[in-house]
């Protein structure tokens, strides 16, 4: 660049970053806390958590704190409250179809809701790069993104979902949302996603087995995960799951490993999901472990997105009962195999609402499914970040980790629904308080949040 280039350019200053990380040597100590680490261990009582700008520095018994842990930082007595780590989404669609205003409306809930990050499970990642720039900086209050490039079969392109997040290119040609048959060059393929700034593929639908192992094998390969549905018909779960993968979504699918019918489009599956789920209940109880003890093996990852059942018609009216039982009996089988779980939602809660989605498909977990509220916080918080790939950076609260936080005033332990009870969230170190949060205004419409 010639010196010209490197002068500032009139009227093209930065936009405003009120909302970025804590800068280092930014420390804060949040005094007397009782701990959730995350991890499903007990609750500690009487800890500190002392950050510095967008980093754990310490997690330490409050009464160990020293002066010069105390001497130049920022202490918030946050005594009789519960500290966790941020929660985390693993199944979100913010940007089907693309509306820049309504998804900055949703990801300033979730923050201050309690969520500091979430998987984008495909959609126009045009606008999702952008949403997670401005998140990232601070441009935005929002939790971190980690996004998915589709790939599925040539015949599902006529999906109306499609044509609404590739709009001015054409369906399956555009690098975010590929359509995939034998002849594909899956290097040139799984390259074209990755420029994306994707950090996964997502394997939809309209793909056989093989195909879904060698497109598994080359995003591999290249560093990028692999997040499928449970079934993608005509390849059945077993086949999702020995390809390898790295999550599998929609836990109901994985009824169709005891269907004894294998629709031959994805399209298909739903005619055929209520009698799948009880062929699943029929069955000995025993009988999906073969396959939970390979998905153990291989460290695949269940986003179960339990409660979107209730709300998308999945199966034949009065079919909902069914699945839910099969989810019920799914879940359960899981956990006692020592498969993780993680909390997706698949869908957001309406603008009026003082929540993001997430709260209510953790309270299904509880209270339909039958999850442990402990395990229900491992679930959206260790176990999500594990989802996203994540877990060396986030999920826990521990040294070395990113200071993404949630405070609340009430045990989760003893109520899932206690985690509604914000007080602050801290994403990076920055924090973002409850009070704050007026559920309307858009970013450019508030000063910030404090530091």
């Amino acid at each position: 660049m010639s010196d010209r280039d490197e002068q500032p350019v009139a009227g093209n200053d930065p936009a405003p970053t009120p909302f970025a990380a804590a800068a280092q040597g930014q420390v804060t100590v949040y005094r007397d806390v009782s701990l959730i680490d995350g991890t499903g261990a007990p609750v500690r009582r009487g800890m500190a958590v002392v950050t510095d700008g967008p980093t754990i520095k310490a997690v330490v018994p409050d009464a160990e704190l020293t002066r010069s842990d105390l001497s130049d930082a920022e202490t918030v007595d946050v005594a009789g409250a519960f500290l966790l780590p941020g929660l985390i989404d693993t199944h979100q669609h913010l940007s089907t179809p693309p509306n820049r205003d309504q998804a900055e409306k949703l990801m300033r809930r979730q923050i201050y809701g309690g969520v500091t990050a979430i998987r984008e499970m495909a959609g126009d990642l045009r606008q999702m790069a952008d949403l997670g720039r401005a998140a990232l900086i601070g441009e935005i209050a929002g939790p971190d993104i980690c996004s998915a490039a589709l790939m599925a079969g040539p015949s599902f392109f006529d999906d109306p979902r499609t044509w609404q997040v590739s709009q001015g290119a054409t369906p399956g040609t555009v690098p975010w949302m590929q359509a995939i048959d034998e002849k594909t060059d899956l290097p040139l393929a799984v390259a074209m996603a990755r420029g994306t700034g994707a950090a996964a593929i997502k394997v939809y639908a309209d793909l056989d087995g093989s195909l879904v192992a060698r497109i598994t094998a080359e995003a591999h390969r290249q560093g990028m995960q692999v997040w499928a549905h449970a079934a993608v018909f005509p390849a059945m779960p077993g086949e999702v799951v020995a390809a390898g993968v790295d999550v599998v979504s929609h836990a109901h699918l994985l009824a169709y490993h005891f269907a004894g019918v294998q629709p031959p489009a994805y399209r298909g599956q739903r005619e055929h999901l209520a009698d799948a789920c009880r062929r699943f209940l029929d069955a000995p109880d025993d009988a999906v472990d073969a396959l939970l003890d390979d998905m153990r093996r291989r460290g695949t990852i269940i986003d179960a997105t339990a409660s979107v059942v209730t709300r998308i018609p999945l199966a034949p009216p009065g079919a909902v009962e069914v699945v839910q039982d099969m989810l019920r009996r799914l879940i359960d089988r899981a956990r006692r195999a020592g498969v993780t779980i993680c909390a997706g939602t698949d869908y957001e809660t309406p603008p009026g609402d003082p929540h993001p989605s997430l709260h209510d498909e953790l309270h299904h977990l509880v209270h339909v499914m039958g999850m442990p509220p402990q395990e229900v916080v491992r679930a959206a918080t260790l176990s999500g970040a594990a989802a996203m790939g994540q877990e060396a950076t986030m999920g826990s609260v521990e040294a070395g980790k990113l200071a993404n936080l949630v405070i609340v005033s009430a045990d989760p332990h003893e109520d899932i629904d206690h985690l509604r009870r914000i007080v602050t969230t801290v994403k990076r170190g920055r924090r973002h308080d409850r009070a704050d949060y007026d559920g309307t205004a858009t970013e450019t419409d508030k000063e910030g949040a404090r530091g």
